[in-house]
């Protein structure tokens, strides 16, 4: 890729970012950060899914989905990659939307 000026740019603010990770209060924050959010959307994806009745089947096999991939990127490969700041970011979005599946689940049968 040539040198322009937008990517000398956008590689100096990529290093300042990594840099600024390498702190790590700022790295748990991201990962509570990723875990909460992933509580949001499982919450979110199951009020409306409950409002509409006919696509139950489709957003659980969504789910299902998103939870495999995520532990195959998180788990499948571990001899292959390191455990980086990213795979760890997916990973605890995908433990926080389990958990907020469950604690819906709980909702409805109580």
């Amino acid at each position: 890729m040539q040198s322009t000026r937008l990517n000398r740019l956008l590689s100096v603010i990529f290093q300042r970012f990594k840099l600024w990770l390498l702190n790590p209060w700022r790295r748990m924050s991201l990962l509570i950060i990723a875990l909460l959010f992933g509580n949001f959307i499982a919450n979110a994806i199951s009020s409306i899914t409950g409002q509409e009745g006919y696509l139950d089947i489709l957003s659980a096999l969504a789910c299902l989905l998103i939870v495999e991939i995520l532990n195959w990127f998180a788990y499948g490969r571990r001899g292959k990659i390191t455990r980086s700041l990213g795979i760890d970011i997916l990973n605890l979005f995908k433990i926080g939307f389990t958990y907020g599946l469950f604690l819906e689940a709980f909702k409805v049968g109580s």
